[in-house]
């Protein structure tokens, strides 16, 4: 048992060794762990569960917005992927290539996915004929493998899970409105879902994606002021259907290119909820989508009726929220810390004086606040909680990014930010790929997005001084 206490509360400060911290997070929370093959992570089932709470949250919401899902292979052929040169000379270094299938080689070199563009325009083509067969609204859960050098569970992997959005339409206006709903559905989803706060853009020509012809984003940043990409969504223009000869019959009779869109969120998302609401203690979770959102912990449970009301109250609260009695024969304080551990937005105490009271204590994780809460009352009282821990976790995120934003309008100005401080830097820009590269070898940091709110900071480049186009958001980044 001494192991196992020391498990739950050794784990190194955030302030310490902030990169320490996040993996005793990851293994002693037992989200994950390592395997034996490089880069590639076990995500156990505490880590499996969290993932499928984010993946049917979000699943639920594409389709509530027309979008299908569909299942295309892991494999894609060399010839095939060479169709886009751009896209296969973004993605060349992170393939991974199967050349032998039993005791044969391949003809053709077969390439892991490390996306799926290629395979969705392949199949577009056989499906896609007239513009009554647009929009096609597709989106696929799966895994996909970039053979990463440097990696951390769930950050960085060689191997993740994601889903990715593929779509077709029917006019350059259409497709470039889908790109621009389903940033802001990812923004809802990272606000309302995961109570972390997002800055929406537009990435750099340098920043956005292989073969794109714009890149949208959701930037969120970290306890530790660092910025962490959090979902992306791409408008392709008519660039794709181009290079794969996808064409339709427009109303006008005449053939035309559908318009494309593509998109996506991953496993990163769990690296966020960690690096942004976690403490010293563990993790901490947005109740919408924890696993357990509510615990209850019988006291002195050994006593005359104690482990009967605590499993009372555990049938009343099912019709409310998922919950879960720990009656293992653990001491309570030990319970406390293992499901502060854990993250469980809400514990409940329940001993032998709160039941000849008729009442419970609730403690809320992100805050420690105790609640007495009549047990007549605690089936309406949990969702309140629920909400509370939601929407604190959101204003301590809120706060972290106001507090750590800044504005710079000199290269001084900007260089004392570098060495100084952490967090996000607003300036102008005048859209030239020198300044973008000067910002990161003078000052380490690079372009987030040129937000969607705009402000007005002077009208020149503080990197070059010519005219500014834009206000852009700098920062480190995971």
């Amino acid at each position: 048992m001494a192991d196992k206490k020391k498990m739950v509360r050794d784990i190194t400060s955030r302030d310490e060794d902030f990169a320490k911290w996040y993996t005793d997070i990851v293994k002693k929370a037992e989200l994950a762990d390592y395997s034996s093959v490089k880069g590639c992570m076990v995500v156990r089932p505490y880590g499996t569960a969290l993932w499928e709470n984010i993946r049917d949250t979000l699943d639920a919401m594409l389709k509530q917005s027309n979008h299908e899902n569909i299942m295309l292979p892991i494999f894609i052929p060399e010839g095939l992927l060479q169709k886009e040169k751009d896209h296969v000379k973004g993605f060349a270094p992170e393939v991974a290539w199967v050349t032998q299938g039993g005791s044969e080689k391949l003809s053709e070199r077969l390439c892991v996915r490390p996306t799926s563009e290629t395979l969705f325009c392949e199949h577009f083509k056989t499906v896609i004929h007239s513009y009554r067969d647009l929009p096609k609204l597709y989106n696929q859960w799966g895994n996909v493998v970039r053979w990463e050098k440097t990696t951390r569970p769930f950050l960085r992997t060689s191997e993740f899970w994601w889903q990715e959005g593929h779509t077709m339409h029917e006019t350059a206006q259409d497709a470039k409105e889908e790109t621009l709903f389903i940033l802001d559905l990812y923004a809802k989803f990272l606000e309302d879902y995961l109570a972390i706060p997002v800055i929406k853009g537009k990435k750099t020509d340098k920043e956005k994606f292989a073969g794109a012809e714009s890149t949208y984003t959701i930037e969120a940043m970290m306890h530790d002021g660092k910025a962490l990409q959090s979902g992306t969504s791409h408008y392709f223009g008519d660039g794709f259907a181009r290079a794969f000869d996808i064409s339709f019959q427009g109303r006008d009779n005449k053939p035309a290119y559908p318009h494309q869109t593509s998109w996506g969120v991953s496993t990163r998302l769990i690296g966020a909820i960690i690096m942004c609401h976690g403490d010293d203690d563990g993790l901490v979770l947005p109740p919408a989508i924890a696993p357990t959102q509510v615990v209850i912990i019988p006291v002195a449970q050994h006593k005359e009726g104690v482990l009967e009301r605590a499993e009372q109250l555990l049938n009343e609260l099912k019709q409310v929220c998922r919950v879960k009695l720990d009656d293992s024969d653990n001491a309570p304080g030990w319970k406390f810390s293992e499901h502060e551990m854990k993250g469980i937005p809400v514990r409940i105490e329940l001993g032998p004086k709160d039941i000849e009271k008729g009442e419970c204590v609730a403690v809320t994780r992100h805050n420690r606040e105790k609640h007495i809460i009549p047990l007549s009352e605690i089936a309406n009282e949990i969702p309140k909680l629920l909400k509370e821990v939601h929407d604190g976790l959101y204003a301590q995120a809120k706060e972290n990014l106001q507090s750590h934003t800044y504005k710079a309008h000199s290269m001084d100005e900007i260089m004392d930010f570098a060495k100084n401080k952490t967090g996000f830097l607003k300036t102008m820009w005048c859209k030239n790929l020198e300044c973008e590269m000067y910002m990161k070898e003078k000052a380490g940091l690079t372009s987030r997005c040129m937000p969607n709110e705009q402000e007005e900071l002077g009208d020149v480049c503080p990197i070059c001084g010519k005219k500014a186009e834009t206000m852009i958001i700098w920062g480190r980044a995971y």
